[in-house]
């Protein structure tokens, strides 16, 4: 179906404002019911057309960045505890964090220099789907508490738009290193009761090799959250950037959370390029010939270097066990999860007993 663009944020029905509904994967109004066609998009009237990428090098000389995004209507608080900065759409009022659960925060003048997000995925998970998603997991967690499992600990479940940086690069690279060619030779040894025998024994054959790599990387992700814990971040991407998002329009983030970012695009531009400059040459170590290889030296250009600020879909379960807090995400995209939860050293000692008492049978029953 052909993309619908409508320049404003009313319902055509009853002029309510318009919010998105991930079940119908619409834009629509909550106080009639009205759905917009399929394919429909926001476009404020200075939007550029699609989604934007910008020159990192000239960004990195003028981060004052775009004065779009969440603006006028919105307000902002600090979480005391693990520092994320909460952007409120509308009316929306908080009494914990929503990525950590402390009731430590406090209002803070919004940041007018930020650079503001251009573009979003829109959530695609709704609630229902997503407590179902959690109960599943908790439920395949063997060693948490029974008590946990029970409980599924769904009602801390708050869905947010979290800051995210993508980086687009070509290299240049040249490689120089010592490609190891094995082979096998046959030597005649004597084995514990003195007996002749022969096995193969492997030898490296080194040899000079040198190469040329060119390569583009497209939208690397870098999150810019403090809220979310980065190891479990990384087990719910990857976010479909490069063929999803939409331009930014504030229909889509009433009713949600937005974070407002904590690393700064110096920072992640500087994360970027280390990134970059490993996997570049772990490209050039894959050209490598032979077997193995030594003493690889890459030189490398990175050029044409861009960059988009985007909000990214994710729910989050945030609470407190025992002395512990722990954290759940489930991509709000794609629905995949990863979490943290408590141990019950009850069922890990059972566990062991268990396995103990095993292998005693069977030694056992081989020793008959």
């Amino acid at each position: 179906m052909p993309e619908v663009t409508v320049a404003r944020s009313a319902c055509p029905a009853c002029g309510a404002a318009l919010t998105w509904h991930p079940r119908a994967q619409r834009l629509g109004c909550g106080y009639c019911g009205t759905l917009l066609p399929e394919g429909t998009t926001l476009a404020p009237a200075d939007a550029p057309a699609g989604v934007v990428e910008h020159d990192l090098v000239a960004a990195l000389r003028d981060s004052t960045g775009s004065a779009r995004g969440p603006g006028a209507g919105t307000r902002e608080v600090k979480c005391s505890n693990c520092r994320a900065v909460s952007v409120f759409m509308d009316e929306r009022v908080a009494q914990r964090c929503d990525f950590c659960g402390s009731p430590a925060i406090v209002a803070q003048e919004a940041q007018h220099d930020a650079i503001l997000p251009q573009s979003l995925l829109p959530i695609r998970i709704d609630e229902p789907r997503v407590r179902e998603v959690l109960r599943q997991w908790y439920g395949a967690r063997w060693f948490a508490p029974n008590r946990l499992r029970r409980a599924a600990l769904t009602d801390t479940l708050h869905g947010v738009y979290l800051p995210y940086w993508t980086f687009d690069a070509r290299v240049r690279a040249q490689w120089r290193a010592e490609a190891g060619h094995y082979h096998y030779e046959t030597e005649r040894y004597r084995d514990s009761s003195g007996r002749s025998a022969t096995r193969q024994v492997r030898h490296v054959r080194w040899e000079p090799a040198a190469g040329r790599l060119e390569n583009f990387f497209d939208d690397e992700l870098v999150p810019g959250t403090a809220g979310a814990h980065p190891r479990l971040l990384a087990g719910i991407e990857p976010f479909p950037t490069t063929t999803d998002l939409v331009p930014y329009a504030p229909e889509y983030l009433r009713g949600w959370t937005v974070e407002r970012y904590r690393v700064d695009l110096q920072q992640a531009a500087a994360r970027n390029l280390d990134a970059l400059q490993a996997q570049t040459r772990a490209l050039c170590a894959a050209q490598v010939p032979g077997d193995t290889h030594r003493n690889l030296q890459v030189q490398a250009e990175f050029g044409e270097r861009r960059f988009k600020h985007v909000l990214v879909p994710v729910w989050i379960v945030a609470y407190d066990y025992g002395s512990r807090r722990f954290q759940v995400l489930v991509n709000g995209y794609t629905g995949r999860i990863a979490g943290e939860h408590p141990l019950s050293w009850v069922k890990i000692v059972l566990a062991l007993l268990l396995v103990a008492f095993v292998v005693i049978v069977i030694a056992a029953l081989q020793a008959r």
